[in-house]
């Protein structure tokens, strides 16, 4: 039998290692203006080198990935970076009563103008 060797989660490695992916990521940012941090499109390569790079340090640590530890530290740049990020309920409201009126009446003479079509045409068989 053939012994296999388990790595062990160097848990205090990968604390020291996971700083610098948020240093990184914390210079990145600052290319992005502040206002625009809640707009994913504005840093999706930057956000996706810093978990990229918090994999690499947790893997190079022995340690799976994402861990108890890992997703903390993910969570203190979360809070760092968009706190003031909150999720708007969309507020629907009716449109104008000219467009409403429109937008009821359009389909029901399209009906009622398709009806008299089917009507006018069977009565009118002999001829088709």
């Amino acid at each position: 039998g053939a012994h296999q060797q388990t790595n062990l989660c160097n848990e205090s490695l990968m604390l020291e290692k996971l700083p610098a992916c948020g240093k990184s990521f914390e210079e990145m940012m600052k290319k992005v203006d502040s206002k625009k941090w809640c707009n994913l499109t504005e840093f999706i390569m930057y956000y996706d080198n810093f978990t990229q790079c918090t994999e690499r340090e947790a893997n190079n640590a022995s340690c799976f990935w994402p861990n108890p530890l890992a997703e903390g530290f993910i969570t203190g740049i979360h809070k760092q970076f968009f706190s003031n990020c909150t999720s708007e309920k969309v507020h629907w409201e009716d449109p104008p009563d000219e467009i409403l009126t429109t937008l009821i009446l359009i389909p029901v003479m399209l009906t009622c103008a398709m009806i008299t079509l089917v009507v006018w045409c069977s009565k009118r068989s002999d001829i088709l």
